[in-house]
């Protein structure tokens, strides 16, 4: 014996196993995340799934919103009260149907995560739920994200139906081609053109200009986090 004690974090770096505790932790998720502190245990899986761990993606999310309702009240004379429930509404939605996505994903790829390190660890290659439990969440968060939608105008009502397409897809994309990133991009920055339509009405280019641009930055953050995943 070499009279040293090992840590679970050092066995598991030696054996090439993800760090995964008793309490369900995902190993890319930051220690001490208000969902493992928090939340009550029943409830951190579903959360897991939904990334409510990992904030920064509803913000990937969100901001292309925020960005959209601020130019289009400053093409139509500036803000007016409706925008403070675009705001709000698309703040939630954000939230709701980013951990929509991920649930999705999260379904379509628990062969995939199964063999990663990384994601090993995640709800369902992990067993903390199963898929059906997964994908009764991914529609439980879809269609109150839905029942915001409805509260828009009608064109809004449209375009957020057509952004399930690029939402649906995006987990396969990885499949057929080298290039997932411009899925997500085109998933990721649809408020740009939503909440724009939400406040005017209609679509013009500006927002389109808005989308194509946080597309380009999809690429670029997406680009270096799919880095993590080259071993």
């Amino acid at each position: 014996m070499s009279g040293k004690t090992e840590t679970p974090e050092a066995a598991n770096a030696s054996t090439g196993e993800t760090p995964n505790d008793a309490n369900g932790t995902v190993a890319d998720a930051y220690r001490g995340n208000w969902v493992d502190r928090l939340a009550p245990a029943w409830t951190r899986p579903y959360l897991r799934l939904s990334r409510a761990d990992r904030p920064i993606g509803t913000w990937l999310l969100l901001l292309p919103c925020y960005w959209s309702i601020a130019l289009a009240a400053s093409s139509t004379g500036g803000f007016i009260w409706w925008d403070l429930w675009l705001a709000i509404g698309a703040s939630i939605g954000a939230f709701l149907m980013r951990g929509a996505g991920c649930t999705w994903n999260d379904i379509t790829d628990r062969d995939i995560d199964a063999g990663v390190a990384r994601t090993r660890s995640r709800p369902i290659p992990s067993g903390q739920v199963s898929t059906k439990q997964a994908l009764a969440w991914a529609v439980i968060q879809s269609l109150i994200s839905f029942a915001i939608l409805l509260t828009f105008n009608t064109p809004a009502i449209i375009l957020g139906i057509v952004s399930l397409g690029p939402v649906a897809i995006y987990p396969f994309a990885k499949r057929f081609t080298w290039w997932p990133q411009i899925f997500l991009g085109i998933a990721f920055n649809w408020g740009a053109l939503l909440l724009w339509v939400a406040h005017t009405g209609s679509l013009s280019w500006p927002p389109v200009v808005l989308y194509f641009a946080g597309m380009a930055w999809t690429l670029f953050y997406d680009t270096i986090y799919a880095h993590q995943d080259k071993e």
